[in-house]
């Protein structure tokens, strides 16, 4: 086998769907349901008036137990900021006795979509899928000039791959000429507070020139094969995560496959209620994606969330297996026997939402960073409550995600860590944006690129 960090001239098979789960089921592996969407595996309903939805929003108690687990509640404290409420509002508009107003459609906006809520439900109201079900209507009855605007550039830009390289070099020009500290010193992002918010994300954009290579061979023994899905932001600002990801698997025993033709997984537009380009993607990634895999692969919250909620949403047997398929790459690793070295630091882990909420991945990145010797890992506080990136919410409410990243930097500062890991690029860019204005010392990373400081690389 070839060592970590090396290709293979074995080309991935680029054929849709994924290998049969009776024959390929690695039995170390979980197969716990990712989410408690209800009727996962039907064919996902198309407005908040059809009969399974109406059915699915009734299923709400209204017991209040989801409100101190919602962000915007717990900042506003008002109830149609809270995940009843919005229950409450979507009722009114199902069953006809509200319309959507620009009332309705902000409070909706200012969800987060973390779906917390989910996770505090005694009822498995599916949270999620009602706001995004929502959302879809929003869209359909059609978004202010303003609004649209923005839209366009976000949803234009982002998950688009070659779109999205051509904007971060761009952005690279913009701060290497000093465009930007002109533009900041003349104030003139005040004026334009979701411009601001974009332009305090980035400090520097990475290059990414060297591809990643779509064959790592397994060391040792093979213990399977999988496909890692290399996204849209994560590849271009994290490349280093996914370069990490792919050495990592491949010391845990597992043939990596990254096809170069894969493009993004929808997530963006599946939470902006943009449900036909969503499904559009979500069967483009599919069918780019090997068939003879035995997991599909994610390191990023967002996008391991959508591909698990494949099956509701994509009435096909591939999406189905794909959804079947996905694990965070900490399930995978945490099965694994990995040569780890010496690390003295101190740590804090951040849940992201779509891990914790979304997937119910919440044990195994802590795990795994207990294991690195020397390693102090230290709990906190508030640890699942959302940071205030979720996806583009950030860029769209600027407002609340500041409030929200204030709290979460000021639990931050109170565990004395030096490092923050966590799972998601969306979480990383805003708590680290977080931790400058602050003015702490604080390292944002990914799990995965604490593991590999720690591997000692010449035992495998």
């Amino acid at each position: 086998m070839t060592e970590p960090g090396t290709t293979s001239n074995r080309p991935p098979t680029a054929q849709a769907g994924l290998a049969d789960p009776a024959t390929t089921e690695p039995v170390t592996i979980s197969n716990r349901p990712a989410t408690n969407q209800a009727g996962l595996t039907a064919p996902a309903t198309k407005s908040l008036a059809d009969p399974a939805t109406i059915n699915a929003i009734r299923s709400c108690v209204h017991c209040g137990i989801c409100l101190p687990a919602c962000p915007t509640y717990r900042a506003l404290g008002e109830e149609m900021d809270s995940p009843r409420g919005r229950v409450y509002l979507m009722r009114a508009v199902a069953e006809g006795r509200l319309d959507i107003t620009e009332t309705y459609t902000h409070h909706l906006d200012l969800c987060l979509g973390c779906r917390a809520c989910e996770t505090a439900c005694p009822s498995g109201v599916p949270f999620g899928s009602l706001l995004e079900t929502a959302r879809s209507d929003i869209e359909r009855r059609g978004r202010p000039p303003r609004r649209r605007l923005i839209d366009a550039f976000l949803f234009g830009v982002f998950p688009h791959p070659q779109r999205l390289a051509i904007a971060l070099g761009l952005l690279r020009r913009y701060r290497r000429w000093g465009l930007q500290a002109l533009v900041r010193r003349t104030g003139l992002l005040r004026r334009f507070p979701r411009l601001a918010a974009m332009d305090a994300l980035l400090p520097e954009v990475p290059r990414t020139d060297e591809p990643l290579p779509e064959f790592l061979a397994a060391h040792g023994r093979t213990r399977g094969r999988v496909a890692l899905v290399t996204g849209c932001v994560q590849r271009y600002l994290f490349a280093d995560v996914h370069r990490d990801t792919m050495r990592l698997l491949s010391a845990a025993g597992w043939e990596v496959v990254a096809p170069h033709g894969q493009g993004c997984c929808g997530a963006l537009e599946l939470h902006g209620g943009r449900l036909d380009t969503f499904r559009a993607r979500a069967r483009a990634l599919t069918a780019a994606l090997p068939s003879d895999v035995d997991w599909v692969v994610t390191n990023s919250a967002g996008c391991g969330s959508a591909l698990r909620d494949y099956a509701h949403w994509v009435d096909d047997d591939a999406a189905r297996r794909v959804a079947a398929r996905t694990r965070d790459v900490s399930e995978l690793l945490a099965e694994a026997d990995l040569p780890l070295g010496p690390l003295a630091t101190t740590v804090t882990y951040h849940d992201p939402c779509h891990l914790a909420h979304g997937q119910r991945v919440r044990t195994a990145p802590r795990a795994l960073l207990g294991r690195i010797p020397q390693l102090r890992l230290v709990p906190l506080v508030d640890s699942e409550l959302c940071c205030g990136s979720a996806g583009v919410y950030n860029v769209l409410e600027p407002e609340m995600a500041d409030r929200l990243l204030a709290l979460k930097i000021a639990r931050i500062a109170e565990t004395g860590a030096r490092i923050v890991a966590t799972g998601n690029p969306g979480c990383l860019m805003q708590i680290a944006r977080g931790a400058r204005e602050r003015g702490l010392n604080l390292e944002a990373v990914h799990p995965v690129t604490l593991l590999a400081r720690a591997m000692r690389w010449g035992e495998r």
